[in-house]
């Protein structure tokens, strides 16, 4: 499996980086990466069809989050810069969406959630499926602290030729307030219903406060995992000859 580590600073360029897994997906050769992006909150194309629109991206400027317009649909996701996000790209069978084998989208979904839940399992978080109420990008996948907030969303991205199975991933106390605080005002403009007391933390589930260890283990959970075989290649993230930062070999 094709491993990238590390991110670029400008949200546009580090976004690219994902989308050459998904390229590299198309032609055959799966692909992963952990990381963290670049402080941003990434709107869905929903959120770009809202008359406040521009009110919510004023919003987030003023909060020093820059806004991004991401290919997909769903709802406003603020990245602090030490959010973790997750990227799996997928070879699938041409012409039906479906991967390899016979493989579904909600398959791929469930998997995905399996995924995670184990790779936090392991590093003692007491975490669960669902979501509650009111919540951060609110959808049918999504991970909480078990009778608490929500700190993982996932969503699909899929082509004829590959899909990108993504979410993210809210690490510590500090970093789900900070989650909080942005996305009120946000949600708010966009007359989204938002609890920010809804925002769950690897921490609070008991896991442990260190963005690292947490991107370690989901890493080594999709490569080890059922939709791995324990083989990566390494490669930094690079842009006009640069490696971005936090690369690790």
């Amino acid at each position: 499996m094709r491993v990238l580590r590390g991110r670029l600073d400008d949200p546009e360029a580090d976004r690219e980086q994902t989308a050459s897994l998904l390229a590299a997906a198309a032609d055959g050769e799966p692909g992963l990466r952990v990381w963290s992006p670049p402080r941003q909150v990434a709107f869905g194309r929903r959120d770009a069809r809202e008359d406040e629109f521009e009110r919510a991206v004023r919003r987030a400027a003023e909060r020093g989050f820059r806004a991004i317009e991401r290919d997909v649909g769903g709802r406003a996701v603020a990245y602090t810069g030490r959010t973790l996000a997750f990227a799996h790209a997928i070879p699938t069978a041409r012409g039906n969406g479906d991967a390899d084998g016979g493989e579904s989208i909600a398959d791929r979904y469930e998997r995905a959630t399996e995924t995670v839940l184990d790779a936090l399992s392991g590093l003692d978080a007491d975490v669960a499926a669902g979501e509650p109420s009111a919540s951060f990008c609110p959808g049918d996948h999504s991970i909480r602290v078990a009778g608490g907030g929500k700190l993982s969303g996932i969503a699909q991205r899929v082509r004829s030729d590959a899909a990108l199975v993504a979410g993210c991933l809210v690490v510590g106390t500090a970093e789900s307030r900070a989650v909080a605080d942005v996305t009120a005002p946000v949600y708010d403009a966009l007359g989204v219903d938002f609890d920010p007391e809804s925002v769950g933390s690897v921490a609070a589930a008991g896991g442990p406060d260190d963005v690292d260890a947490v991107a370690s283990a989901v890493e080594d959970a999709f490569v080890d995992g059922p939709w791995g075989d324990g083989k990566r290649r390494v490669r930094p993230v690079e842009a006009n000859g640069q490696a971005g930062d936090g690369v690790t070999d």
